[in-house]
């Protein structure tokens, strides 16, 4: 991908996935919209496990929404492509793990790719803020997902003043998983992902699955949808050989041999 704004790389059925657009690797819509083929591409790929996503460069993981391309004219509600901005926060049906591994600077709209993520590891150097209310404008994907992430009076005092938390602050309130040393953080989120690659695919699914619908709905709606197998991945994975090899490999006390079908 020469001259791209975003590198991959593959790894058995691993994907990387580098926002590499110097200095801050902040997204324009062109590059948003390189970003959801990416996404979509992984999503449809049934080699493609696990994705990882992180900056190019040490200091920036993305500083989101290019506020040099709005002030030529770019329209921030312009075309952002298939999966919204970044690529990932509206790509409907993404039932695989994503991983953000957040290299440096993690602010505004790159905050929210984060928040996209199921899992974020941070450097040690990495911080984040949602400095929108200092432009005049709103961090909406943050403004539903992050008070729902992390203590309410933390996210709105982000959202409300444009305050940075350090990587430790935020591994403290539960924004990232874990923190490593600059130097450790890739190498540590490629064995998650290899962790990660070699676990059920159908499972993954129907987890995702299961997460979005009980976000908004009461707990018995959402169980009596799972029993009622109403859920496409619950369905799928119940009527599946990887159910069976499930079962088979504990009593024969060996390791399954997953094959997503």
């Amino acid at each position: 991908m020469t001259d791209s704004p975003v590198r991959i790389r593959e790894d058995g059925h691993v994907l990387e996935v580098v926002l590499d657009r110097p200095k801050a690797n902040a997204i324009d819509l062109e590059t948003s919209r390189v970003m959801g083929d990416i996404f979509a591409g992984f999503r449809d790929n049934p080699e493609h496990r696990v994705a990882i996503v992180t900056g190019g460069g040490e200091k920036f993981f993305c500083a989101g929404w290019d506020l040099k391309s709005a002030a030529d004219g770019e329209a921030v509600d312009g075309d952002y492509g298939v999966g919204g901005f970044g690529g990932l926060q509206e790509l409907r049906d993404l039932n695989k793990p994503v991983i953000a591994a957040v290299n440096g600077i993690c602010c505004g709209g790159g905050l929210e790719l984060a928040l996209s993520a199921d899992i974020i590891l941070a450097a040690e150097h990495a911080r984040f803020a949602l400095p929108e209310i200092r432009s005049g404008t709103v961090a909406d994907a943050a403004s539903v997902k992050l008070p729902k992430r992390i203590p309410y009076h933390i996210a709105m005092e982000m959202l409300l003043t444009g305050r940075w938390l350090d990587a430790d602050e935020a591994n403290r309130w539960g924004l990232v998983n874990r923190v490593y040393p600059a130097g450790r953080l890739m190498d540590e989120a490629r064995e998650l992902a290899r962790l990660l690659a070699s676990g059920p695919p159908l499972v993954y699914a129907a987890i995702k699955e299961i997460v979005r619908d009980a976000e908004n709905s009461r707990f018995q709606d959402s169980m009596n949808r799972i029993t009622g197998r109403q859920l496409r991945t619950v369905d799928i994975l119940y009527s599946s050989e990887d159910q069976k090899e499930g079962a088979l490999a504990f009593a024969e006390k060996r390791d399954p041999v997953w094959r997503g079908g």
